[in-house]
This record gives structure tokens, sequence and C-alpha cells, in this order.
């Protein structure tokens, strides 16, 4: 009878053992996005003032850039914002949408931590953020020049994430683009 009484332990631990085999075997820590491949979402974001607003014709400009999904509440967004700040500085276009945040907090942020963004929208009720699959902010996208999205990084944008992963995905892209 007492063999009966394993019988939970045994299996939470079978169970406990199959999730953290998932976890850490698992095809890594980036979301699926079914829009690799696909078009980028129409442009339906709202201009925030003292900004320069983000347009249909921008993402399809022939030019690959970089799309990033941020708010001013988003503690991540605090960090990964000198990456941000590096890649504008080398010329990558980075364009900005402002996640379910108040126009004066997000001009506040860009003023405080300085303004990477090319052109930036305001997704206040995160409608824009749902045609794009995100989760959560921040994340990141690889558009082709055509407006194809390349490339998804559901995380902040570290030293490392933009070195193992950001980078290579841009000069992949960059390096199949069309010349002109």
């Amino acid at each position: 009878m007492k063999w009966l009484l394993m019988i939970p332990v045994v299996l939470f631990t079978a169970l406990a053992g199959l999730f953290a085999a998932g976890m850490f075997l698992g095809q890594g820590d980036e979301l699926p996005s079914a829009l690799i491949g696909e078009p980028a979402p129409v442009v339906a974001v709202e201009e925030i003032a003292g900004l320069t607003p983000l347009t249909e014709e921008m993402l399809r400009d022939g030019q690959v850039k970089i799309v990033n999904f941020w708010a001013s509440w988003c503690a991540p967004c605090r960090v990964e914002h000198p990456n941000l700040m590096a890649l504008a500085a080398e010329g990558t276009p980075v364009y900005g949408v402002n996640y379910k945040d108040f126009d004066p907090n997000a001009v506040a942020f860009l003023e405080e931590l300085e303004n990477p963004y090319t052109a930036v929208g305001a997704d206040k009720q995160g409608f824009y953020a749902i045609d794009w699959g995100v989760y959560g902010v921040p994340e990141t996208f690889v558009v082709g020049g055509d407006g194809t999205i390349l490339f998804r990084m559901a995380n902040p944008v570290t030293q490392r994430g933009l070195k193992e992963r950001l980078r290579p995905a841009l000069e992949t892209a960059m390096a199949s683009q069309p010349s002109e």
C-alpha cells in the first residue's frame, strides 16, 4: 500500500521534468511569429505632436529598417534604448510605435534618453500591435525595403541580442536587398 502513496509524487516529478525539459531544451526563448515573410500591416497609428509621424510609405521605401514597439512605462525599453540609439547612429532607420502610452510621457521619455526614431506613431489602444502579433513591449522587427517582415525579436535589444541576433538579421536582410 505504501507504493500507492508514491504515485502522485512520481507523477508530479515526471510532469515537472517534462516542463523543465520543454523550457530549457525547447526552441529557445523566441516566441513564434506567423508574420515572417508577410507584408507589414498597413500603418494605423496616431501622430504624436512634435515627432515625425510614421507613415505607410516609410515601411515600403526600399530600405531595410527596424520597427520597434516601446512605451515610456516599460523598464526593458529603457534597457534597450542605448542599443537603438547606436543602430540609428550607424544609419539604420529605426521606426517606433509607442504602445498604450500617453503622448506627454512618450515625448518626455525621448527627451530624457534622446530619440533614435526616424518617425514615431502612437498605438494608444494596442490594436496595431495586435496586427503585428506583438505579445508585449519591447518587440523589434526587421522589415525589408518592400515592407516584408523578415525577423522578430520579442525581448529587449540587449548588447548580446544585438550582436548575436539583430545584427545578423539586419546583415542578411541588407544582403538580400535588390540593388538600385
